[in-house]
């Protein structure tokens, strides 16, 4: 496999999961597009490493090869195919790469949703400050918090009940995974803070959380995406 064939598997996969992007990737600049993809296509590994099922080693070693990876980049010595578009990016990797570890501890059952929170904020933290470099967009007002919420919809459209915090269980009414989809949506703006790529991907997510946390799959219609991209463009 050629490194363009690998670096095209790796842009589709994201996409083929994110079909709505086709709506809101017009509020992008064109020479930026393929960058935006790439970046969300390696936080969708992280997501995929953080939510693995059954035994947890070679994920966790697949973390740990994406440390080395990442602090090679500052010396331009990228040896995935992700790399070559995002390693020119001389954002904070080194630091990215050192609150990987923090996922493999947030697979355990949170005690509160408080605590669901913190376990991701270092990481959350580094994903903005990479943004912040990576969009050439000055971080203003809570940037991690955002990116937060976001893996933690993630986790729970594909962990389950696994991710809901044990106070939420406790509960005897209802449904506890349902409670805590509402919750998230609850402390998520509709509109974020950070850099457009960001405030147009979480706009997407956000959607699909809500239309979770009402028990319905989401119908994006071409029309609503445009529409809710539109706004989150504007900033």
């Amino acid at each position: 496999m050629t490194t363009s064939t690998a670096l095209d598997s790796f842009l589709d996969k994201w996409r083929t999961r994110w079909p709505e992007w086709q709506v809101a990737e017009p509020f992008i600049a064109e020479s930026q597009r393929t960058l935006v993809v790439a970046w969300f296509a390696l936080l969708q590994e992280f997501d995929d490493i953080l939510n693995i099922a059954g035994d947890p080693m070679p994920a966790d070693a697949k973390l740990a090869w994406w440390g080395e990876e990442l602090r090679s980049w500052a010396a331009q010595r990228s040896r995935h195919p992700l790399g070559r578009v995002l390693e020119p990016v001389r954002a904070p990797w080194g630091e990215l790469a050192a609150a990987l570890p923090d996922l493999i501890e947030a697979r355990a059952v949170p005690v509160d949703p408080a605590h669901a929170q913190r376990a991701l904020q270092a990481y959350g933290a580094a994903v903005a400050a990479v943004e912040a470099v990576m969009f050439a967009t000055p971080a203003r007002g809570d940037v991690a918090t955002p990116v937060v919420l976001q893996t933690l919809a993630q986790r729970l459209h594909e962990a389950g009940v696994a991710a809901v915090p044990r106070s939420l269980l406790a509960q005897a009414d209802g449904d506890a995974t349902q409670r805590w989809a509402q919750q998230l949506v609850r402390q998520w703006p509709a509109r974020v803070a950070g850099p457009r790529p960001r405030r147009l991907y979480a706009s997407l997510a956000r959607a699909r959380q809500q239309a979770w946390s009402q028990g319905r799959e989401l119908k994006a219609t071409p029309v609503c995406t445009l529409l809710r991209t539109w706004w989150a463009a504007r900033g």
